[in-house]
């Protein structure tokens, strides 16, 4: 992600700053940003929301945090309160040629929305019809839908003149050809009930697919690429000539690859043995595939892979065992997106763990040869850097380390709608 006062590449709208919302069901991260250079102008996170703890981190350079407590807890108190520390607009307007981001205008709030359904296939400007169908959605993620309405709607009270825009983490993935996307379940529980894959990090894969095309010095259009995205959640994604075909997650961010406290997959039958032989119920099981599993549950050292890594490498045997497990389950969804690609040109590492472990994507190259991927390991230990990327030696296909920002292209998408919107 870019620091405060640092520039990302990339081109976008020249004028006017995005404040770029996170809610999630008991935090509020933010993001004052230039869309063009990516420069973070203000960042920081509320924690504890709706708690009588709130409190209201604000960062405007690496070394200056100021925090305050809230005396209310709303999310509406607490947008407003970030709305309150944005700076005030300068003479320069957007378009007008002013630099600087202390002159620029705030032309728009852009919202990660965790689930769009099959309604929203690209990023929308917010109305009345955008929320409601956001609401129709929260049955397909109750814990995030209703924390991102949340956020919407507090902007809108605070300032209803501010175009608003939805991010959906799923709009990327609908391009998706049916058989990556259904499952093999009776055809009412789709048509009806919507059980399909719908895929999540689509804002990260659109980012990264975007900056390899650049790295590699190659139209977007014809590449195919794997990117494994892997943080505290991970997915892989097979993008063909720059639209998604498959990917790992399903209809939750449960399904697919090893994660931090989430399982990834697991035999459908552990829900009826596990009801008979333990009387755990559907609440229990959910909970402990989600929160107490992953790394987590492997490892019992913690759900971070440096912390894991750390235990491995003292010879801590259920670490061991989580990274190996980590490891294999992702080579196999690796090989697995190549399907849908028929052929690969780059198989991209991005998020926490993407991006910094050299130990993990080492593991992983050992294992794919066969696509003709070499690990270059002065190259992997420097992450990339310096080599535009690339952490493989020569070969019909290139390894690569490229950093995700999704913040970025949220405010992106929101200066390109909030923009059009005025036209």
């Amino acid at each position: 992600m870019t620091g405060i006062g640092e520039s990302a590449h990339g081109s976008g709208d020249p004028g006017g700053l995005v404040l770029v919302l996170n809610s999630g069901s008991s935090s509020v991260k933010f993001a004052l940003l230039a869309p063009a250079s990516g420069e973070r102008v203000l960042a920081g996170m509320a924690e504890k929301v709706g708690t009588r703890e709130t409190e209201l981190q604000i960062r405007q350079h690496p070394d200056h945090v100021v925090t305050e407590q809230l005396p209310e807890d709303s999310y509406q108190a607490v947008i407003s309160r970030i709305l309150d520390h944005l700076p005030e607009a300068g003479p320069g307007k957007a378009g007008d040629g002013s630099s600087g981001a202390g002159q620029a205008r705030l032309v728009g709030a852009g919202h990660r929305v965790v689930h769009g359904g099959e309604r929203f296939t690209a990023s929308v400007l917010v109305d009345d019809e955008v929320i409601d169908a956001i609401r129709s959605s929260s049955h397909l993620a109750p814990l995030h839908n209703p924390a991102n309405l949340a956020g919407i709607e507090a902007v809108r009270a605070a300032r209803p003149d501010l175009p608003q825009v939805a991010v959906f983490d799923t709009a990327f993935h609908q391009t998706m050809p049916p058989g990556a996307y259904r499952y093999a379940v009776p055809e009412e529980w789709y048509t009806r009930y919507g059980v399909r894959r719908y895929g999540f990090h689509g804002t990260s894969y659109r980012f990264v697919s975007e900056r390899a095309a650049v790295l590699l010095g190659r139209p977007l259009s014809e590449l195919r690429l794997v990117i494994a995205h892997l943080g505290n959640g991970c997915s892989v994604a097979a993008v063909r000539d720059g639209v998604s075909v498959d990917t790992t997650m399903g209809l939750t961010p449960l399904e697919g690859l090893v994660m931090g406290t989430r399982s990834g997959d697991v035999d459908p039958g552990v829900f009826g043995y596990l009801a008979e032989r333990a009387g755990l119920g559907i609440d229990e099981l959910s909970e402990a595939l989600n929160t107490a599993s992953g790394l987590q549950g492997l490892s019992g050292v913690s759900n971070d892979m440096r912390t894991v890594e750390a235990a491995a490498a003292e010879g801590h045997e259920r670490a061991r065992l989580a990274v190996t497990v980590f490891v294999h389950r992702l080579a196999k969804a690796i090989v697995a997106m190549v399907v849908g690609l028929e052929r690969l040109d780059a198989l991209v590492f991005t998020a926490g763990i993407g991006e910094n472990s050299a130990a993990i994507r080492s593991h992983v190259l050992e294992r794919l040869g066969f696509l003709g991927l070499t690990e270059d390991p002065e190259a992997n230990a420097r992450h990339g850097r310096d080599t535009r990327g690339r952490i493989s030696l020569g070969g019909p296909a290139v390894a690569m380390v490229v950093p995700t920002d999704e913040e970025l292209m949220i405010a992106r998408d929101t200066a390109r709608l909030a923009e059009a919107g005025w036209r």
